[in-house]
């Protein structure tokens, strides 16, 4: 299927130049007519379709396993990344000297922030990956939790830097918020490098709110003693005996057959669409606006000389710029002191022009291009 194609289930980006999925992604049409059919099923058929959603809950945590490259036993389905950080870092050991990065996603530092760990900073500029190199080679550190792209201007952390950690500190436990990654690019979590794995279901995933994700690898468990337990981290058998897999413990309760089937939905959905081609097209299109606006004088040298980046960019832009795009159909936020546009697989080369000429219409606002 074509992007274009793929463009027409979603109106809002039929009537707008919606750059702004690095705060919500779109509902699709599709999504809305399988999520009323769930919900009518559920009016006629009472407990039938409580039995119905049990199957339900189970194929969305194989289809998530299968789209980021984990065994199902190992996936755990959580109402966001926000809520399972916080119950893995409960089982956590307090002394666990912890490596973040400044001015990441507050639901990644603040959770270790709040519990007294020992804490070192590393900064995040054009230099990313050798300023963590640096704090970890000066030694005792035992977690290094990060974003996969910053939610701000959108620096995507080298990948294969990843597994280069891997290998040089085989004891480190790395733990990823993918929510701003997962959905626009592809991985295979199992040789990632990663231990943990998180996403919000509700950006890049297209599956709405209330649904998220969290992958461990098989190392995890050693560091973690996870107290969360109930009816559901047992799958209901009230006689069973012995531990409880760490990914049940993030399953206490009942899990949402609506939030997670759109979740299986979704995610199907992107499949349909091959992932491949979908990072491709992001990529071309982050490529085609960083060196637009980079002309513009828009965005930094330093950013434009990352050999990667997310599908999110940071303009420079006060309060006038944000409400002049706003005005002129462009749907994008206010971040980081700047104006962040982000994009997806809705959005085409010839938005880019289209926000770019809009841009460059506004006179005494923006900066002299280079």
């Amino acid at each position: 299927m074509s992007f274009e194609k793929i463009k027409s289930h979603f109106p809002v980006a039929n009537h707008s130049l919606y750059a702004n999925t690095a705060a919500i992604g779109l509902l699709s049409d599709e999504l809305l007519e399988w999520r009323q059919e769930h919900d009518l099923d559920f009016l006629i058929g009472g407990s039938h379709m409580k039995m119905e959603s049990f199957q339900m809950i189970s194929d969305a945590k194989e289809t998530v396993g299968q789209f980021l490259g984990c065994k199902r036993d190992r996936v755990a389905l959580v109402p966001n990344f926000s809520l399972a950080l916080n119950i893995v870092l409960e089982g956590m050991p307090k002394e666990y000297r912890v490596l973040l990065l400044e001015t990441d996603y507050p639901s990644v530092n603040w959770p270790f922030e709040s519990r007294g760990f020992p804490i070192t900073y590393a900064r995040i500029d054009e230099h990313l990956e050798e300023n963590i190199e640096s704090k970890l080679s000066e030694g005792n550190i035992q977690v290094f939790a990060f974003s996969m792209v910053q939610w701000q201007n959108g620096m995507k952390i080298d990948l294969n830097f990843i597994k280069q950690l891997r290998e040089k500190y085989p004891e480190l436990l790395m733990i990823a918020d993918g929510t701003q990654f997962c959905g626009a690019f592809n991985i295979e979590f199992d040789s990632s490098g990663l231990d943990i794995l998180g996403a919000s279901g509700y950006k890049w995933l297209l599956a709405g709110t209330g649904n998220g994700l969290m992958l461990f690898s098989e190392r995890t468990s050693e560091h973690l003693t996870l107290k969360t337990t109930g009816f559901n981290a047992v799958n209901g058998q009230l006689e069973a005996t012995g531990p409880i897999r760490l990914a049940k413990h993030l399953e206490p309760g009942h899990l949402d057959s609506l939030s997670f089937g759109s979740l299986h939905f979704s995610i199907k959905k992107l499949m349909e669409w091959n992932m491949e081609k979908i990072e491709a097209h992001n990529r071309g299109l982050i490529r085609k606006a960083m060196e637009a606006l980079g002309d513009l004088g828009l965005i930094s040298d330093a950013m434009c000389n990352r050999k990667d980046h997310g599908t999110i960019l940071n303009i420079s832009g006060d309060d006038a710029l944000y409400a002049y795009l706003e005005e002129e159909n462009v749907c994008c936020s206010q971040r980081g002191g700047g104006i962040r546009l982000s994009f997806h697989l809705y959005n085409t080369e010839d938005e880019i022009d289209a926000i770019v000429k809009i841009l460059k219409a506004a006179p005494g606002i923006i900066k002299t291009p280079k």
